[in-house]
């Protein structure tokens, strides 16, 4: 009677067991960059317009659209860092770059007042299958310039977060 009352709770204890790992968990796991890479990136982005002679504002972004970092050349215009921010704001809500919204800008989502802006000028940062956030950038005459920017300041560390 006592190696059946064993052999039961072993048989239970691996039922359980097994259960657990075929089941989701009951945590989500967040992948997040850190303040350093932030920086890294908006430092990257507001030296790729420098070079060009355009000064900018930048907004990087995490996953969640709340703001991690944000610069404004020194000759920017105030407005651009609200505009960057709305920007990348955007691009992570729709998880696609600025260009690629830019034709929803006449839908009823632009009506919302939800902080959205469908224009170039943004990119997701997306590595090794991860989402991290967006980058949105203001300033430049063309709004496919800021998107390049953006662009150059993810380049900087892309490689990196792609090894992780």
């Amino acid at each position: 009677m006592k190696y059946v009352s064993m052999a039961v709770l072993s048989a239970l204890m691996m039922l359980a067991s097994t259960t657990a790992l075929t089941s989701d968990s009951m945590v989500v796991q967040i992948n997040r960059l850190s303040m350093d890479v932030a920086a890294t990136i908006a430092t990257a982005t507001v030296a790729d317009c420098r070079e060009r002679g355009i000064p900018i504002g930048v907004t990087v972004v995490d996953r969640s659209g709340i703001t991690q970092v944000q610069m404004r050349d020194t000759t920017a215009p105030p407005i651009t860092l609200n505009i960057s921010q709305k920007k990348a704001f955007t691009a992570i809500m729709f998880n696609a770059k600025g260009s690629e919204l830019a034709e929803r800008a006449s839908s009823p989502l632009a009506t919302l007042g939800e902080g959205l802006a469908f224009m170039p000028g943004s990119v997701t940062i997306e590595a090794g299958g991860k989402i991290y956030g967006a980058i949105g950038v203001s300033g430049a005459p063309d709004g496919m310039v800021d998107e390049e920017c953006a662009q150059a300041g993810l380049d900087a560390v892309l490689m990196d977060l792609e090894m992780l």
